[in-house]
């Protein structure tokens, strides 16, 4: 995507695997602004419940995506107002299904919004993540929405015991639950020209130090980066991989 008034070029690249599980339940799209050069939405869902359920669910959140980014207008309509909208409606949608149907459908979301002024606004719910690397360095990234991170929080585990807890993969909070979903929304104020966001799954960010997250998506074009991280992450799962999915945008320099 290049965006030559504006002084750089958007790089994206999407990438997504199976993993060792019968059914992909993961869905990830880039979607760019039909109207806006130097807009776009990076936006991904982890689906979980039942061999069709969970991928319901994925495709639910992708397709509200779609429909609110379309119409959104920037420089007249609220970044966060439509983040907190795509969370609100996926979620109702999810509950919808999940009435008329015999599996439980759930999903995490995480969504990074960037505009032509060069903001980045955020949204997760779930362990999906989204990373905001300057350079190579991690600027900041999302917390979960976990059992162990709320222990982390609490000074109860550290980082890397989290990460091989045997209850990681237990949600305080996604879409489709009878509660609301917690909304974490965030916003970098400006991204240069270096910076890289990647939105993940857990299936993904598992196997993964923020250092080596940073130094792969630096050093490589996005589509040569996420090749990298789904073959890295499938060597170290050795056999044992969740879906895994990503999407990767970076602010290059024009020629």
């Amino acid at each position: 995507m290049t965006t030559q008034s504006l002084g750089y070029r958007l790089s994206a690249a999407t990438g997504i695997d199976r993993g060792d599980r019968l059914y992909q339940q993961d869905q990830v799209e880039v979607f760019v602004h039909p109207r806006v050069p130097g807009c776009l939405l990076a936006i991904l869902a982890d689906g979980m419940g039942g061999k069709s359920g969970g991928r319901k669910a994925a495709d639910q959140v992708l397709l509200i995506a779609r429909q609110l980014f379309e119409r959104f207008a920037p420089g007249r309509d609220n970044a966060p107002d439509l983040l907190r909208r795509l969370v609100q409606e996926s979620h109702l949608m999810i509950k919808l299904t999940a009435i008329t149907s015999e599996q439980e459908p759930h999903s995490t979301i995480a969504a990074a919004l960037v505009l032509p002024n060069r903001e980045c606004h955020i949204a997760h719910a779930g362990d999906s993540r989204v990373y905001v690397f300057k350079g190579a360095q991690m600027q900041m990234r999302t917390l979960d929405h976990s059992l162990v991170q709320r222990m982390v929080e609490q000074g109860d585990l550290s980082e890397e015991e989290a990460n091989d807890h045997p209850h990681a993969n237990l949600l305080t909070g996604c879409l489709g639950a009878d509660e609301d979903p917690p909304m974490t929304l965030a916003r970098v104020e400006q991204l240069d020209v270096g910076d890289s966001v990647l939105v993940c799954s857990d299936g993904l960010w598992h196997y993964f130090t923020a250092r080596e997250l940073g130094t792969i998506t630096n050093a490589l074009r996005p589509r040569d980066a996420s090749k990298m991280l789904i073959s890295k992450a499938r060597q170290r799962a050795r056999g044992g991989g969740d879906n895994l999915s990503l999407a990767l945008v970076r602010l290059d320099p024009l020629g």
